[in-house]
């Protein structure tokens, strides 16, 4: 009777009355100052009316069923638009059960050996679903939950005989190679087949997201209308019932041939011809999600999207038994290219199931992951943070996620008190600190750039807020600093990658300093599609521009904030423009004085949509009203309501001299409670913005005037004191006094430039036999560095191409350098018995066995030549480390910078064996001295 009587709504209540306290008591929660306004019926519009968006109505969901004790379907999140939808609703719900069913033996085949996983020789995707078809047909490749925690497995066969299929329907279709396809339906087999249908038909997929709820198709269509006409989709495969409007989206994107449902394709037989792609063929048109002001459709080719698979592959250490596990949505780059085509490409087992079925419920992830042993899964910021306010403590005890080795974090910024209680939270259940993992991607790069090595774990960095926020200097501080700013690493370049940091002038800024982040890699695409004044801005040079603020440290990327003005909310972008426009246009809104940003959500690491407004009205009444309109603009235009409504009085919402809002400003105004305060005079606010601006104006160009006149100045000094070195070496007639003018002019440069070394170990150093120093190589500085800092006399080894060179070969000549050939194989091992001779003349050599230098951060494979010589002579190899010399001069860069540098001279280090064996422990332990002390990544 307990249980009976837990699961009827009280008896003094009726189940009406109960339904619409709960939705009550949630419109408060959601918007307290409609709380007096506020009129809640069983006809009342759940999103217009009252306010919910997605996040909420699953919420709202969670507590109806919480208080009637069912566990009703969770497509109601989508379908249901009133509060009567919900109570019709509970009379077929059934009662609650939070088991899951458990997955088969078949969900866990067993792994493939690692040369037959991954099709190493295929060039497009194609051939990569090829490839697994024809080698093991019957293999899992997707275990795809539907409604009900049903599942269904999908083989490799399966999936190729399903896009076979499609790709038949749209050649029956009259769909020419080429055409692009638009694909707006669920997480299903019929996305995945049509997908993949699109590419073997020889056409591009065009994922976008599909509508939310029925009476919202027509205008989340609208929405999609200008993605489509810039795409010029000649098709559109979607669901039924949206099958009504396509006359609608005929007449706005001329391009559009027809609307077709999965199942119209698959009637048609077998295809008559499948093309062949070739590599550097457009396989996607990837477009950001919300993207309706200015359309921007990144082109990935095959080519792009299997290097970018690659890399991250290699970036993770993808082997045979890892088993990825998924609910981000497939039309998002992450889910579609992270999860499901690096799944495919590697040939692992894919757990996939719908974002709205995380959403509803949370622990099904975190459950689906311990169930199928899940190795890899990601999430954006606000997926960790949902499981933390929605997976009661109790459940925490029945997961199993130790098997959970890399948890990607990306998509949005991470928030370090996120990390910090997720990993707190559910180490009970067997989630290492060590698996957390932020990265860092973007369409342009296909999806990944940026990631955190395998089980190292987070790294936050503590910074000084107030010189952070002065200077874009990122000063560490000690950890009881409590006004410390924290970033957290994102992780580090993906493997062929480069990142570089710059000012606005496009100048390389040293580490840890702030500026615009750029990349340039295998997979950045060639631009945005039918859009040139976007691609323009995108390039600058061979560089692609992220938008993204952020700095480098020992090797990490930190993002601190971005240029552009998107606002991520629960992982889908956000643009203002329109809805400032629109809601400026509404009855007693000052026009063009409207101000919409994202605020930051500390606590779920996510970001508030907030909408600021001018009115002159001043009644409490008529500003409710008000609020009620724009809440319901917002619904129409971005498809969510905004998270808080302020109206203010006019010339409150601040302007650029040109007329442009300044929403950083106006963030800022928010966030620190001031905003709608009466503003001082307008004599008072020019002179106090003028003096701040003419204050950061100075500060700026003194910054950048200063850089230039010190590289000016350092150039100078160089090339005054190079041709007097030169020639004094030249011409001094004993090896003594050479090395005496070469250190001397290396110390003279680097005191007058101010870049003082710190030297520590130099007692390392044996004094009393010949030794191999070995370095890092990170600058064209390093060479100058060790001249001045080491007291010993030793031998270059140069590359031959610099014998020929009258300048630089004659001075290595007279300083005794010895020239090895780095590609001729023959001449390169008599060069090596050169090196071992000059050993046996009790001659110091000076190695940099990477043997080149980048201006990315990273200590490369090693040469063996230095340490075959040691070990051979019977010398010990002394590991020095330079630290700084890549801030001060990057590779291909002509403009130096001040940096702090350091050299630590490490004990010297015996061969154990005087053949290849001791010659490869040598190596290998120098290697990780430097290693130890570097703080850049292992590459």
């Amino acid at each position: 009777m307990a249980d009976d009587a837990h699961h009827c709504p009280p008896r003094d209540a009726s189940r009406a009355d109960t339904l619409l306290g709960v939705v009550r008591d949630m419109v408060i929660e959601l918007h307290p100052g409609r709380a007096r306004r506020l009129r809640v019926r069983l006809d009342s519009n759940l999103e217009r009316d009252l306010g919910f968006d997605s996040l909420s109505r699953v919420e709202l969901l969670l507590r109806v069923n919480q208080s009637f004790g069912v566990a009703m379907d969770e497509s109601l999140v989508e379908s249901a638009e009133t509060p009567g939808d919900l109570l019709a609703a509970l009379d077929d719900a059934r009662t609650q059960d939070n088991r899951e069913i458990a997955p088969p033996e078949a969900s866990r085949p067993q792994p493939l050996a690692p040369g037959e996983a991954i099709p190493a020789d295929a060039a497009t995707l194609n051939e990569v679903l090829q490839w697994h078809a024809q080698t093991h047909p019957d293999r899992p490749h997707i275990f795809l939950y539907g409604e009900g925690q049903t599942q269904t497995t999908l083989t490799y066969q399966d999936l190729w005989e399903g896009a076979a299929a499609v790709a038949a329907g749209l050649q029956h279709q009259g769909l020419a190679p080429g055409s692009n396809v638009a694909i707006m339906l669920p997480t299903s087999r019929e996305y995945l087949c049509c997908f993949f249908g699109v590419l073997l038909a020889g056409s591009v997929p065009l994922p976008i997201y599909p509508p939310t709820r029925p009476s919202q198709i027509e205008d989340h269509l609208r929405r999609h209308a200008r993605i489509l006409g810039n795409a010029e989709a000649a098709l559109l495969i979607t669901v039924e019932r949206a099958r009504s409007v396509a006359r609608l989206l005929k007449a706005q994107v001329p391009s559009l041939e027809r609307v077709v449902m999965p199942e119209e394709l698959t009637s048609h037989g077998r295809a008559d011809h499948l093309p062949s792609p070739q590599p550097d063929d457009l396989a996607l048109l990837q477009y950001t999600s919300g993207s309706t002001g200015d359309p921007k459709g990144v082109m990935l080719t095959h080519a792009d999207l299997i290097a970018n698979i690659r890399a991250m592959g290699d970036a993770i250490e993808v082997d045979a038994e890892d088993v990825f596990v998924s609910w981000l949505p497939l039309y998002h780059d992450m889910g579609l290219i992270g999860a499901w085509l690096g799944s495919l490409y590697y040939g692992i087992p894919l757990v996939l199931m719908s974002p709205l079925a995380f959403l509803t419920n949370p622990g099904r992830w975190l459950r689906a992951i311990g169930e199928h042993g899940g190795t890899l899964s990601a999430a954006p910021n606000f997926g960790y943070e949902l499981c933390l306010k929605r997976i009661p403590q109790q459940e925490v005890a029945q997961l199993d996620l130790s098997s959970w080795r890399f948890a990607f974090n990306g998509a949005e910024p991470v928030s370090p008190n996120t990390l910090r209680a997720f990993a707190e939270r559910f180490a009970p259940a067997g989630l290492r600190w060590e698996s957390l993992a932020p990265v860092y991607g973007l369409a342009e790069a296909a999806v990944g750039l940026a990631f955190t090595p395998v089980n190292r774990g987070p790294i936050i960095d503590r910074i000084d807020r107030d010189l952070f926020l002065r200077s874009g200097r990122a000063t560490p501080v000690a950890a009881d600093d409590a006004r410390a700013l924290e970033f957290v690493a994102c992780g580090q370049p993906l493997k062929g990658y480069e990142l570089r940091i710059v000012d606005e002038a496009g100048r390389e800024l040293p580490d840890r300093t702030q500026g615009q982040l750029q990349f340039t890699g295998p997979s950045a695409t060639q631009g945005y599609f039918r859009n040139p004044e976007a691609t323009e801005r995108l390039f600058r040079g061979e560089w692609l521009d992220t938008g993204d603020l952020a700095y480098i440290a020992d090797g990490d990327l930190y993002l601190t904030s971005r240029v552009k003005d998107i606002i991520i909310r629960a992982g889908r972008n956000l643009y203002p423009y329109e809805l400032e426009e629109a809601v400026g246009k509404l009855p007693r809104v000052r026009a063009g004085c409207v101000a919409v940003f994202g605020a930051r959500e500390d606590a779920g690491g996510t970001e508030r949509l907030i909408v600021v407004a001018e009115t002159a009205e001043h009644a409490r009444e008529v500003q409710e009203e008000l609020t009620e309109e724009i809440v319901a603009t917002a619904s129409d235009i971005l498809g969510t309501p905004p998270d808080d409504v302020v109206m203010v009085p006019p010339h409150t919402v601040l302007k650029t001299s040109s007329g442009k809002i300044r929403r950083s400003a106006m963030k800022e105004l928010y966030e620190s409670g001031r905003l709608g305060q009466k503003p001082p005079p307008a004599a008072v606010q020019f002179l106090r913005l003028g003096a701040s601006a003419a204050v950061a104006n100075v500060r700026g160009w003194r910054s950048r005037l200063g850089r230039l006149a010190y590289a000016a100045y350092v150039h100078a000094l160089f090339w005054f004191l190079t041709p007097i070195v030169w020639l004094l070496v030249v011409l001094s007639p004993s090896m003594g006094l050479r090395w005496a003018i070469i250190r001397g002019g290396a110390r003279l440069l680097l005191l007058l430039t101010g870049m003082r070394p710190r030297v520590c170990g130099l007692d390392n150093l044996p004094r009393d036999r010949p030794c191999v120093i070995v370095s890092n190589h990170a600058s064209y500085v390093d060479g100058l560095l060790l001249v001045a800092a080491l007291p010993l006399r030793f031998t270059f080894i140069a590359k031959a191409e610099l014998q020929s060179q009258f300048i630089a070969g004659t001075f290595l000549r007279r300083i005794g350098a010895v020239f090895v050939e780095r590609f001729d194989t023959h001449s390169g091992v008599q060069d090596a018995h050169r090196a071992t001779q000059a050993l046996h003349d009790d001659v110091n050599l000076l190695f940099f066995p990477e043997g080149t230098f980048t201006r990315s951060p990273g200590l490369r494979p090693f040469r063996t030549g230095a340490f075959s010589a040691a070990a051979e002579r019977g010398v010990p190899v002394v590991p020095v480390t330079l630290l700084g010399t890549r801030s001060v001069l990057r590779g291909d860069s002509r403009f130096p910078q001040r940096h702090p540098i350091q050299v630590h001279v490490d004990k010297p280090i015996d061969a154990p064996r005087a053949d290849w064996h001791g010659a490869m422990q040598l190596r290998n332990h120098a290697r990780a001295a430097i290693l130890n002390h570097l703080n850049e990544p292992d590459l």
